[in-house]
């Protein structure tokens, strides 16, 4: 694979102008409020497992609209607040089981695995969480479920769930709320980038190979799914696209990204044909431009969208620990 976009040098200095809605934080704020006000409570059961040397538990917590959203739980026995890794999930994955991912609760971290509703379909072992909305006409995927109104697309749901996690999370007892963390890979950068601008007062932010960022860029030059799902679709609904870019608007990382206020820690993969490095980089270089966050970036130059992987774990944890 060749590089796949702008030069290393290039990429540093990006600073497009993406749109960004006016009513955008209003957007947010009611959305995030009606959620609250639906009510439900957090409920936590021990997960069935043969882990012995670790807690387990299956989070049952309120998201959009007070609907159960799903995740893992895993952490060190006993009972002292921990810091806390929050982890989202890539497309079409669901949280799997419980102990597929224990690398962050061996460090001595609460680690929480969110289910992404309705995805759990495409890779890995499975989720438990629905996703109970109809939408009007979309490709396959999830792109383009709901893109006629910003109220009724899909990525609404998942990141007021994104926000209502780190509400919940901060209720738990075993949790330090003042040192809750987020973190994703693809997909779940994109979702650690809308919690670090909707949640406040996150300790760091670790979106790894961001997805959902610079929507129109990004689909007018990534040849892979799943942004070419929206391309497909402005292909079939011809005159769509005014419309379709002004519901995306309101889901673009790089608006969550410029009111973020916690240090980030972002990485790239330059030879990446699923998420261009241009787009993460918009992301990363208006990060914190209204909210004073700060952030850094790893850079694999010879990666595609497997990015760092275990090495950047590494990477992560001693982020955290600084």
């Amino acid at each position: 694979m060749p590089f796949t976009d702008l030069t290393l040098a290039e990429l540093r200095e990006f600073l497009p102008e993406v749109a960004e809605p006016a009513d955008f934080d209003e957007f947010w704020s009611t959305t995030l409020a009606q959620s609250r006000a639906a009510g439900g409570s957090a409920v936590l059961a021990d997960a069935d497992t043969p882990l012995e040397h670790l807690r387990v538990h299956d989070l049952t917590f309120p998201g959009f609209a007070g609907e159960p959203v799903r995740a893992w739980v895993t952490r060190p026995h006993g009972d002292e607040p921990l810091p806390t890794v929050i982890d989202y999930v890539g497309y079409g994955g669901g949280r799997g089981l419980p102990h597929e991912r224990l690398q962050w609760a061996a460090a001595g971290y609460v680690h929480i695995r969110m289910d992404t509703r309705g995805q759990a379909g495409n890779w890995g072992t499975g989720g438990a969480t629905p996703d109970p909305h109809g939408t009007g006409p979309s490709t396959s995927g999830f792109m383009t479920r709901g893109i006629e109104s910003p109220h009724d697309h899909y990525y609404r749901r998942v990141f007021t769930d994104a926000v209502r996690l780190v509400e919940a999370a901060r209720e738990l007892p075993f949790v330090d709320p003042s040192r809750v963390s987020v973190t994703g890979i693809s997909q779940g950068g994109g979702i650690a980038l809308a919690a670090a601008g909707l949640a406040p007062d996150l300790v760091a932010v670790m979106p790894d190979v961001p997805f959902l960022c610079h929507f129109r860029r990004s689909v007018e030059i990534t040849p892979e799914n799943p942004f070419a799902e929206v391309a497909r679709y402005l292909s079939v609904n011809r005159g769509a696209a005014q419309r379709v870019f002004e519901t995306l608007s309101y889901f673009d990382g790089v608006n969550f990204a410029r009111r973020a206020t916690a240090p980030a820690l972002f990485s790239v993969g330059l030879m990446d044909a699923v998420v261009m490095p241009s787009s993460v980089f918009a992301a990363l270089n208006h990060y914190g431009s209204t909210g004073n966050g700060s952030a850094e970036i790893e850079v694999y130059e010879f990666n595609g969208h497997e990015g760092g992987e275990g090495h950047h774990w590494l990477k992560q944890v001693q982020f955290l620990r600084r």
